[in-house]
């Protein structure tokens, strides 16, 4: 049982806002990725879409591709529509090998509209969830039959983002329906990380690591700033420059034996934050707590 360490190229090149980094060339990611010393590499934006064209391209650098982000719309229409639109998706993943499938709602989502405050996050009511979690479970049930486990994505700005919204999203969904546990937003929505990694082993398909800087986040709450204004502010920071216990989460995936991608993804400046040395600085501390916790790591 080993993990093995993969990072997004979000700290290169930021899809959301194309201004950061919007001009650096795909293979200097992968370059600088290889460089540092990851296994793999999660989808980006500017990634080639043809497994023909991207496999060998991630090969040369010597990486395996980990996932991507997909955004669901399953408040929107029924699983059947999500299943057929999510194929091209699917394909890719399935051809270059991936084992996750990431998958976060995002058809009311705010965090990615400079205009909206974070604080107006949406919620849903009690047969929204019934709703929702039938169709997430269809979804997930679908993906398993395919091969790839289903992982969703909580975030803040979206239906789960706190800890009562991630309790009925539990409640609502069956035990196919995996989640990325992401550490950052877990911490800036109010949810301790290594608490449901213990509480819920069998959910944990699939591990973002990212650190907080909490002034930052709550003097973006008070002025009433939105999702990006937060990015663009540096609340996200990678492992080891925030003020997260990555040792207690290191020993929670431990215990619970937990063997898969454990992904570096810090939403930052790259103008301000370069992406090769924080990148370094991430994995360095990632390993030095994985160590502690007796977490073996693929070579």
């Amino acid at each position: 049982m080993s993990i093995r360490f993969g990072v997004s190229p979000i700290a290169w090149i930021n899809d959301d806002m194309p201004e950061l980094g919007g001009a650096t060339p795909v293979e200097t990611v992968l370059a600088d990725a290889q460089a540092i010393g990851f296994s793999g590499i999660e989808l980006g934006g500017k990634f080639p879409r043809d497994a023909a064209v991207l496999k060998p391209l991630l090969a040369r650098h010597g990486l395996d591709l980990v996932g991507g982000w997909y955004s669901g719309g399953l408040l929107a229409h029924d699983a059947d529509a999500e299943i057929a639109a999510l194929q091209g998706h699917l394909a890719l993943l399935k051809a270059m090998g991936s084992t996750v499938f990431v998958h976060a709602e995002t058809s009311n989502a705010i965090h990615g509209d400079r205009g909206q405050a974070l604080a107006r996050t949406p919620r849903l009511d009690d047969a929204e969830w019934v709703a929702f979690g039938r169709r997430l479970t269809e979804v997930a049930d679908y993906i398993a039959g395919q091969g790839l486990r289903f992982a969703y994505h909580h975030h803040l700005g979206t239906v789960v983002e706190r800890p009562e919204d991630l309790a009925r999203f539990l409640a609502h969904t069956g035990p196919a329906v995996g989640l990325t546990v992401d550490t950052g937003h877990a911490a800036l929505g109010g949810i301790d990380a290594a608490e449901i990694i213990r509480a819920h082993p069998g959910r944990v398909a699939h591990v973002h690591c990212k650190d907080v800087r909490q002034p930052v986040f709550q003097a973006l709450m008070d002025r009433g700033g939105s999702f990006l204004d937060g990015v663009l502010d540096g609340m996200f920071t990678v492992p080891g420059d925030g003020r997260l216990d990555y040792g207690a989460v290191m020993r929670a995936l431990a215990d619970i034996g937990y063997a898969g991608w454990v992904i570096i993804e810090a939403e930052q400046d790259p103008a301000k934050a370069d992406p090769r040395r924080y990148g370094e600085m991430g994995l360095r501390h990632l390993r030095q707590a994985a160590a502690g916790a007796g977490l073996a790591v693929a070579p």
